[in-house]
């Protein structure tokens, strides 16, 4: 540390380039990951603590990814609030940016970086890691021209430096068309549409009260914002959609439907069925043959730590349900686990060995299955605008301060 410190303050600090590592997305594809050194790591969190305070600053509300106090859930509760009574924004630009964190253009970031960063010293240093270039899995030293390597400490934080153009774009517009109540109404008179941007990272929808054309002419809008940065809207995965069709936003499905027994249509939130899938590849992995050399314990242990993680995410949203089914998977595949692992052994006396008595619960020295129904399903509170960073004072601390 105490070298670290000397190399930054004589400014003979060079970071070293990223390792690279490929790990497999969706669909076959695979993610680039950069994994810096120690020292990089540790200097990348400094940076991080001096920079993040002054940029919060100035971060507008509709973006909630890689931000103090905020969450994926946010996002989705303002899109259910935008969505439903009665503000009703009907239609959704979906986008998707190719590549955002590989393609985002340096000399475009570093310029909204010095607006607010005025010691070069701080500037010299984040470009460093910008061009600190990438250590292939072959074993190649790459440079890197554009991009901020996923998996460094700053790297969120760089992105949302350069994506709050897109924030802003959209607030300026905002407030200029339709920041009161009345300049919203008059403009849905005259036929116009209203719209609203919800981002969490590189993902983001628009949401808007008008007609499909309107959302479609958004597309644009965004594809113009994003050129200097850099970056380009994805053509296969950047759509229009209906909320009656319903789309998927950071693994949630939010569509609106008609309430059961009564003619009343509400928005409502779900794991979509890639997360779904998701979660029963893992149960199935886990509970495949090449675990039976595990005892009954420790499989139980490991699936309710998966089922509990994943089931906490999708608590705040229709999801009893999904959880009561992914359980059942879960069920059959340990009993078949079970049989496949104690040979000859009859439903029953796996019952009475491996179940809690009188029931068909699970059961393994002292270790019971509880699975994801074990969580218990909440509402998420839209918070808006009100949502406070670390850096907020208390009406406390300012009336001590003032």
């Amino acid at each position: 540390m105490e070298d670290i410190r000397t190399a930054l303050k004589t400014g003979e600090f060079e970071p070293v380039q990223v390792r690279q590592v490929m790990i497999p997305k969706a669909g076959g594809k695979l993610r680039k990951l950069g994994i810096p050194t120690v020292a990089d790591r540790v200097v990348q969190a400094s940076l991080k603590a001096v920079l993040e305070p002054i940029f919060e600053a100035d971060f507008l509300p509709c973006s909630y990814g890689f931000r103090p106090n905020r969450r994926a859930h946010d996002a989705i509760a303002e899109i259910h609030h935008l969505a439903s009574e009665p503000t009703h924004y009907t239609w959704v630009l979906e986008a998707d940016i190719t590549a955002c964190f590989d393609e985002i253009d340096h000399t475009a970031l570093m310029d909204r970086l010095r607006v607010r960063i005025k010691d070069k010293r701080v500037c010299t240093l984040v470009k460093a890691f910008l061009k600190s270039g990438v250590m292939t899995t072959a074993g190649d030293r790459e440079e890197t021209p554009a991009g901020t390597p996923q998996g460094g400490i700053l790297s969120p934080l760089l992105a949302n430096i350069a994506l709050s153009a897109l924030d802003e774009h959209f607030a300026q517009h905002w407030q200029e068309l339709m920041g009161t109540s009345y300049k919203r109404e008059k403009r849905r008179k005259n036929g116009l549409a209203n719209w609203r941007l919800i981002r969490f990272a590189d993902d983001f929808v628009v949401m808007v009260i008008g007609e499909r054309h309107d959302a479609e002419a958004l597309r644009e809008q965004v594809a113009a914002v994003l050129t200097p940065l850099g970056l380009r809207l994805s053509p296969e995965k950047t759509r229009v959609v209906h909320i009656d069709e319903g789309f998927d936003f950071l693994s949630f499905h939010i569509r609106r439907m008609r309430k059961r027994g009564t003619n009343k249509r509400y928005v409502y939130t779900m794991p979509s069925k890639k997360a779904i899938q998701s979660i029963k590849d893992k149960v199935k992995a886990k509970t495949y043959r090449s675990t039976r050399n595990m005892s009954l314990a420790e499989l139980l242990v490991d699936l309710n730590r998966t089922l509990r993680r994943w089931a906490n995410y999708f608590r705040h949203g229709v999801s009893k349900d999904v959880f009561t089914t992914i359980d059942s998977l879960a069920w059959g595949r340990i009993a078949n686990w079970i049989f496949r692992k104690h040979s000859r052994l009859s439903r029953q006396e796996m019952r009475r060995r491996f179940c809690l008595p009188g029931t068909w619960k699970i059961a393994h020295d002292g270790i019971e299955f509880t699975g994801a129904a074990s969580v218990a399903v909440t509402r998420y509170r839209y918070r808006g605008a009100k949502i406070p960073t670390p850096w907020t004072p208390t009406p406390a601390a300012a009336q001590a301060s003032g």
